[in-house]
Parts: structure tokens; sequence; C-alpha cells
């Protein structure tokens, strides 16, 4: 019994000395910094909360109550201030209305609950003057990243794992195992409490720790480290991949008007295109299918659409556009009037955004509106009548600008293609007296 109460007291003050090191190792935050430490009250948050307090650093809790998990939610609540009364550490406690804020912005019930949190935590940690705000990932956790990012289909960066340090986000334990944690816990005689939620397969990444990884396991007992260590490899390999991406996308990249464009007819070398790609359209929400789909569609006919949950790519001439999908393409323009006297000194204003046309030509008030098919109009500085739609493809305006162009009209004619060219018919004579002058209004 003696010698088994040794050896455990010798893990615990090696995981004590290994997370140390690693906070030292990776410069995760520096001696007599304080830490804000997301604590849920399970046994990595809590491993992790008493961990640094036995290395002396000065910690501040912050727990978040999502409301869930019904009883589970307020038992957890009530764990984690009877755990911080007793060590005499502050705890700072928020409570979120997580379903509601899910079905506003569309998104899942996870991925509201990670928004909430890190906004809240950084939020707190800017107010209590912390230098960094520690979270419990450990090993498994980004082996089960691994593999969750491998099934989905992803590039090189998404089979790094975690990192260390993301801003001011850090984790102290991603060099320990679960098992290490647990360990750690058992031996300090520290309790915590059990999400029910993570013993159910209902989630993919559930599945992959309750089933896949065990599998794997029988294969291979050591799996989990070498997983570890292949993501390790991977991360520092994706360093070097990333500066020549880096190098690559600016040369072949411009953002117009709120849309990023790529043109792939720069790239000299075919067999990197599906990589640039890749690298751009994936932080869009487009996954490895889609892209390999827009990738085949750079050698055929221009006008195809492919859309993420949050944005759209457009296929256009040797460019890929890509545009928000929250962005309001429906918003009309708002213009500014101003009439002036024609004198001998009076000058044209020549800008984009700025109609100069012959007030007196006009029936008022002005409409402005889309375009429609069948518009036609006479373009200032051109011969006769021509219809919008030709217009616009000879100025080689893509699919997504065709859909933001507005139209100033009086009664029915077009008095001014709303950021490009008026009509001839309105335009500024010699025998002009008044000049309307309009002008879009900046936002």
């Amino acid at each position: 019994m003696r010698r088994q109460y040794n050896q455990i007291h010798y893990l615990c003050i090696m995981f004590k000395q290994r997370v140390d090191k690693y906070i030292k190792d990776k410069s995760l935050f520096n001696k007599g910094d304080k830490v804000l430490v997301a604590l849920s009250g399970g046994a990595d948050s809590v491993a992790l909360f008493r961990v640094l307090l036995d290395l002396g650093i000065q910690c501040e809790a912050a727990h978040c109550n999502f409301h869930l998990r019904g009883k589970e939610s307020e038992r957890d609540e009530n764990f984690v201030c009877k755990l911080c009364e007793s060590l005499s550490v502050s705890l700072h406690v928020k409570h979120f209305a997580t379903e509601e804020y899910a079905h506003s912005r569309r998104i899942s019930i996870e991925m509201a609950a990670r928004e909430l949190r890190y906004q809240w935590f950084e939020q707190l940690r800017i107010e209590r003057d912390a230098a960094v705000i520690a979270v419990a990932h450990h090993r498994d956790d980004s082996v089960e990243t691994f593999l969750l990012n491998l099934i989905r289909g992803t590039g090189i960066n998404g089979l790094k794992g975690i990192s260390a340090k993301n801003g001011w986000i850090v984790r102290p334990l991603l060099d320990e195992s679960r098992e290490s944690v647990l360990d750690y816990l058992q031996y300090i005689g520290q309790d915590y409490v059990t999400d029910s939620t993570n013993l159910q397969d209902v989630y993919m990444r559930n599945k992959i720790r309750l089933h896949l990884l065990p599998m794997m396991k029988e294969l291979n007992p050591s799996v989990s480290e070498s997983i570890f260590q292949t993501a390790l490899h991977l991360s520092a390999v994706a360093n070097i991949y990333n500066e020549s991406i880096k190098e690559n996308i600016q040369e072949i990249t411009e953002y117009r008007d709120g849309e990023l464009w790529i043109h792939f007819n720069k790239i000299k070398d075919s067999s990197r295109v599906s990589s640039l790609v890749f690298e751009l359209l994936h932080p869009y929400g487009f996954n490895s299918s889609q892209i390999r789909e827009i990738c085949l569609s750079l050698n055929t006919q221009s006008g195809k659409r492919f859309r993420s949950v949050s944005h759209e790519v457009l296929r256009d001439r040797d460019s890929l556009v890509i545009r928000s999908l929250s962005e309001n393409r429906d918003c009309t323009p708002e213009l500014v009037y101003e009439w002036v006297d024609i004198t001998p000194d009076f000058i044209i204003p020549r800008d984009k955004h700025i109609a100069c046309v012959d007030a007196d030509k006009v029936k008022y008030p002005l409409t402005v509106r889309l375009w429609q098919d069948g518009d036609k109009f006479y373009p200032f500085g051109m011969k006769g009548k021509k219809n919008v739609s030709d217009y616009l493809i000879n100025r080689k305006f893509t699919l997504f600008q065709k859909e933001k162009q507005y139209v100033a009209c009086s009664e029915e004619q077009i008095v001014w293609l709303i950021g490009e060219r008026i009509d001839n018919r309105f335009r500024i004579t010699e025998t002009s007296n008044k000049a309307l002058i309009i002008r879009i209004k900046q936002q």
C-alpha cells in the first residue's frame, strides 16, 4: 500500500512538473500573470484549475451556465461555486439563453455555446486585467480533433490538432493524457462533475471517443500518442506550407467592394490551384467536396454558383468571387439631390458616384430600383440605344455586380445607371439652365 501511495505521489509531482515545463516551453504566460481559468466543473477543467493553483499561479475562474441540461446545469454551477469558495478564488458566473441565440443566428447549439463562451471570456479577461484565458483541452482532445477533421475532410492545417496558444487562449494541459488528468485528481482527492451528454454518442466527437478510438487502440495501444506526435510533425510542416501559400495568395487575390476575388488564371502551375483554392475557401465554410466541385468548374463555362452556410462563390471568367450571404444586397442606395444654376464657370463633376443632368428634363420624383430585363437607355458618350444587360456584359460585370445594379428613373426613362453612366437624353447641353446633381450618399 505504501509503495502504491508513493507511486501515485510521484505521478502527481511529475504531472505538476510537466505542466509547469509545458507552460514555460510554449511561453503560454509569464510568472506573476493573472490567469482566467474556464471552469466547467468537469474533470479536465477542475484539474487545470487545481494544478495552476498548486503551481502558485494567480487565478480567477469563469463559469458558463448555458441552461441546456436542466438540473445538471444548476448542479455544475453549484459545484464550482463551492469549489472556488473553499479555495478562496474569485469566481465569475454568466447565464446564457443559448437556444435563443442559436435560433436567432441560425447556427447549431454547439456553435452558439462556443461563440457565447469565448466572447464573454475575452470581455471578462479585459475587465479583470488577466493576461490569458486558460482552457482545459488535453492530448486526447487534440487526437479527437485530428480524427474529426480527417473524417470530415480537411487540409494540412486541419490535421495539426489543437494549438497550445491561440491569441489570448492557452492550453496548459495539451501535452497531458486524460488518464494522467484523472490520476492527478484522484491523488489530491478532488471530486468533479460529469456531463452526461459526454457519455452519449449523439455527437460525432463522442462517437470518436466512445467507439472509434477504443477500436483503434485494439490495433495499437499507443494510437493516441502516435496520432498526437503525427499532428505535431504536421504542425511543423504546415508552418512551411502556410508561408508558401501566403505568398501565392497575395499574388492572386484582391478585394473589391467587400468581395474577395481569386484570379486563378495567374497560377501557372495547375497542380497548385486546388491547394490554393482550398485554403482560401475552407475558412468560409466550404467543405472538401464543394471545393473539389469548384475546382472542376474552373475548366467550364463561367456563371456557376456555390454556397456554404455563410458565403457564396461565383465562377466568373478567369476568377472566383466570394461574398458573404449576410450582406444586404437589396439595400437601395440613398441619393442626395442638389439643384444648381448653370453659370459660365459651372463645371460638371467627374465622379462615378455623382450624376449631373439637366434638371428641366427630369420629371419628379425620381424612382430608384434594381435594373430589370428589358431595360434600355442611351448611354452618355455612346451612340444610340442599348440594353442595360448588354451594357453590363460589355463592362464585364459579374452576376454578383449585376444583382446590385440600380437605376434612377424619371417616370419610365432611366436617368442614371447608378454609379456607372447617365442617359444621354438628360445630359447638360448649351441650352441647359439648371443642373440636377445626384450623389450616392456614402454610408
